[in-house]
């Protein structure tokens, strides 16, 4: 009997870090056989070359080379091009009986696109989410409608997908993907994790990951600056940058931050890429992730520290009581600041819930559909009517 074919795409940093032990659960299954397509943030030297970490622990059956050189609306527009043309090609390839995807980037649209007319079905990790002020939110729809087996972080985030019109009996909520990290890697200590980074924690420390609000028209100049100078107030406080992503106007962002920690080495550093075990590790010294990243929401609430949430980007997520939003101006963020460190706030940490946690490794529960579920005739599908199939 062959082995079913799953093949796994990735074009960052964070999404490789999140389908990590999925895909080492996939590669130990003697039912299964992994393949992976490599692209995106991986391939370029700007972002770190991430490909090459990858290549320690897997192999890496195809890589697409999407040309991040350009974040303008054009430049993106061209990426999507090659993506498109370049999963057309791995897929005629390799010939996988299915596709898993993660999460809303344009580089997953792409490759969702091609799949479907390729006639590959797919599994789409972390559908059903909202981010009101990226075009990410309108990338995950759509993939959730061209997906075939549909894997979420919380039950409400199963009943979108559902509400879109996908049959329940494909829709499986498995918890966030990011927890499994926490539980499984041995994290770093914290004489470890300053000689990693060759930097020394202070009294406080925060980490700042900010990424451009794509469904606004040239505003990370103006909001990063102001998070800045909210930040640089601050007393007695070490800064941990990490570089913004590909998405429009990234280059801004990264640029000010280069800005920034040249002018105050002392008590700032910064990172394109700090990599799962780092990362995790330094959210354990911590005392907030500050800015708009998704890991502010899905990973640093199970290590009880404060998140500030600024702007739109990650609107309408669900949200630990750890996270504070805030307006992107420097009085907002200044606020946030001192109320992250208020007596009040302290004790609201001790009580935190992790939404996105579950009892279980999400890997193992994917997995088992992915060996299990009866993959013929899976492209063809039905609008499931939710008012329709209540009322019966």
């Amino acid at each position: 009997m062959s082995k079913r074919k799953v093949c796994v795409v990735t074009g960052t940093r964070a999404e490789y870090g999140l389908l990590y032990w999925l895909m080492k659960a996939i590669e130990a299954d003697d039912e299964l056989e992994l393949q992976l397509i490599v692209t995106g943030m991986h391939l370029s030297p700007e972002f770190g070359l991430t490909y090459k970490t990858i290549e320690k622990e897997f192999t890496i059956d195809e890589k697409i080379d999407i040309n991040l050189s350009d974040d303008s609306s054009i430049g993106i527009s061209n990426s999507m091009a090659l993506m498109q043309v370049g999963t057309t090609k791995a897929l005629s390839i390799l010939q996988p009986d299915i596709l898993i995807l993660l999460g809303d980037r344009y580089e997953m649209f792409c490759a969702a696109s091609a799949a479907l007319i390729s006639n590959t079905p797919i599994a789409h990790i972390h559908g059903g989410e909202t981010t009101e002020g990226a075009y990410d939110e309108a990338f995950r729809h759509s993939i959730t409608k061209m997906g075939h087996l549909h894997f979420t972080a919380t039950d409400e985030y199963k009943n979108r997908v559902i509400q879109l019109g996908e049959e329940p009996k494909r829709v499986f909520n498995v918890g966030g993907m990011g927890i499994e990290n926490i539980k499984r890697l041995k994290l770093l200590s914290k004489e470890e994790f300053q000689e990693s980074i060759d930097f020394k924690l202070a009294q406080k420390n925060i980490l700042v990951t900010f990424h451009p609000v794509t469904l606004e028209n040239s505003t990370a100049k103006i909001q990063f600056e102001e998070l800045l100078n909210a930040v640089d107030e601050l007393q007695e406080t070490h800064i941990i940058f990490t570089k913004a992503n590909s998405d429009t106007d990234g280059k801004i962002i990264n640029s000010l931050i280069n800005e920034y920690v040249a002018k105050n080495p002392h008590k700032s550093i910064a990172f394109t890429s700090l990599g799962q075990l780092r990362y995790l590790s330094a959210l354990q010294f911590m005392d907030a992730v500050v800015g708009n990243s998704s890991s502010g929401l899905l990973e640093a609430p199970s290590f009880k520290i404060g998140t500030i949430n600024i702007g739109d980007r990650q609107k309408g997520r669900i949200k630990a009581q750890s996270v504070i939003d805030c307006e992107p101006s420097k009085l907002a963020i200044s606020q946030a600041l001192n109320r992250i460190y208020s007596q009040e706030f302290q004790k609201v940490l001790t009580k935190v819930v992790n939404p996105y946690e579950s009892l279980t490794y999400p890997s193992e529960k994917i997995l088992q559909v992915l060996k299990q579920y009866n993959l013929k005739n899976i492209m063809k599908k039905k609008f499931y009517n939710m008012e329709q199939n209540h009322g019966r």
